[in-house]
């Protein structure tokens, strides 16, 4: 399900958060929200190079017949502007395609080939610390208050995770911590696929696994 909130609508998380699930965006597992244009989470992100990576990893993948199991080198940190140098050189760009569905076969068709570099649970957010609105490190939900009275603080839960990531880059299926929603803003870069299984069939998948 997708949904376009009008600026008036985006203001009020918490009620359109509820408008969502009165439309049963819960049910699929996974909704998309298009910001309204008016909306920016960052003013600029011209100034954000010299931020560093701590953390990289390279993905190796090894299977056949859609199984397959993946293993990690670790790398040496990079700022946020080498590792967009690297994302633009020629082996880790995306590859030539005509529309998304044509993007998705080549990926895993040619998942064997590649060993993307990427990041994943890096605290932080790339918000501006004075937006109000979905703002990813200030929501203003119940979970500000674990750590406002409670000073309570997990970890991606309570605190935004930055992941970086490249072409053929991929990140484990997971079930979120106490089965809470997870909001996940993609700030920039080319777009990315996700893949759900509605929560009544969760069971179902945890066999097959």
């Amino acid at each position: 399900m997708t949904f376009y909130p009008t600026k008036e609508e985006f203001n009020d998380f918490d009620k359109y958060i509820a408008y969502m699930e009165s439309q049963g965006a819960h049910e699929p597992g996974v909704a998309k929200i298009i910001a309204p244009k008016e909306w920016k989470a960052r003013k600029t992100y011209d100034d954000i190079s010299d931020i560093l990576i701590p953390t990289l990893v390279q993905q190796v993948v090894l299977g056949r017949a859609g199984v397959f199991t993946k293993y990690y080198k670790k790398k040496k940190a990079m700022t946020v502007g080498e590792y967009c140098h690297l994302v633009n050189s020629g082996k880790y760009q995306t590859r030539p395609h005509s529309d998304f569905e044509g993007l998705e076969r080549k990926h895993w068709k040619t998942r064997l080939s590649g060993s993307p570099i990427c990041s994943a649970d890096i605290s932080g957010s790339l918000s501006d610390e004075d937006r109000k609105q979905w703002n990813v490190g200030h929501l203003g939900t119940i979970q500000d208050l674990l750590e406002q009275e409670c000073r309570g603080v997990v970890e991606g839960v309570n605190t935004p995770y930055l992941y970086f990531s490249i072409w053929q880059a991929m990140f484990a299926w997971p079930t979120e911590d106490m089965d809470l929603y997870s909001l996940n803003y993609l700030p920039f870069g080319a777009y990315k696929s996700w893949y759900a299984v509605p929560p009544e069939n969760s069971g179902r998948l945890e066999c097959l696994a």
